[in-house]
């Protein structure tokens, strides 16, 4: 029962982070959503960094997972957009992290130097994907054009749920993040990659 509520707080802190911004919600405001008393959520969770720290574990936890995943080929633009997908999916349930990331990394110290760690794991993936497509000749960009390429990668990876909610705000959505970070690459693709990336780019249309 005790693992029980306490997956029910994670959860119900995740959906009300999500929709109304995380500083905006107590914990107070938790527990009455679940409909229990403060007590019981502070025996689970004794301040709200504790709990807004078990979300982020869960959080990274999966980026990890997603952005550590062994290959056992080289990586092709299917892998690629697969990959995009997962992780942007990934982000926007967690959404309340990206929402107000400045200010979370500002008021808990501890989340800053762990999610540099997972921004410098997304530049990582970003620079060994776009690799294996130089290697294999399907990808044609210089030391200095690929670094930059890398940096927006991050750039839009870590900002675009900002962009797409103001400027459409019809939802999160994963698909057209995806988009936006393969057409960074788009420019650069050469013979076959290109005519796939261009078949992918119908689908998503």
């Amino acid at each position: 029962m005790a693992r029980n509520t306490r997956q029910r707080i994670l959860e119900t802190a995740l959906a009300l982070f999500n929709a109304e911004g995380e500083p905006n919600v107590t914990t107070n405001r938790v527990a009455d959503e679940l409909e229990i008393s403060p007590g019981n959520l502070h025996y689970h969770f004794r301040t709200k960094a504790d709990l807004i720290e078990a979300l982020f574990d869960d959080f990274e936890h999966r980026m990890l997972q997603i952005l550590s995943a062994p290959e056992e080929r080289p990586a092709d633009i299917e892998d690629i957009w697969f990959l995009l997908h997962v992780a942007f999916e990934t982000i926007g349930e967690y959404r309340f992290i990206y929402r107000d990331l400045t200010d979370l990394c500002g008021r808990y110290r501890g989340l800053h130097q762990r999610f540099r760690g997972i921004l410098r794991l997304t530049m990582e993936a970003a620079r060994s994907l776009c690799e294996d497509l130089i290697a294999a000749e399907r990808m044609d960009a210089s030391p200095s054009e690929l670094d930059a390429v890398i940096r927006n990668i991050a750039l839009v990876s870590t900002f675009w749920l900002a962009f797409d909610q103001v400027h459409d705000a019809d939802g999160v959505r994963p698909d057209r993040a995806a988009w936006q970070v393969m057409s960074l690459i788009s420019p650069y693709l050469v013979g076959e990659a290109r005519t796939l990336l261009q078949a992918l780019a119908d689908a998503y249309a």
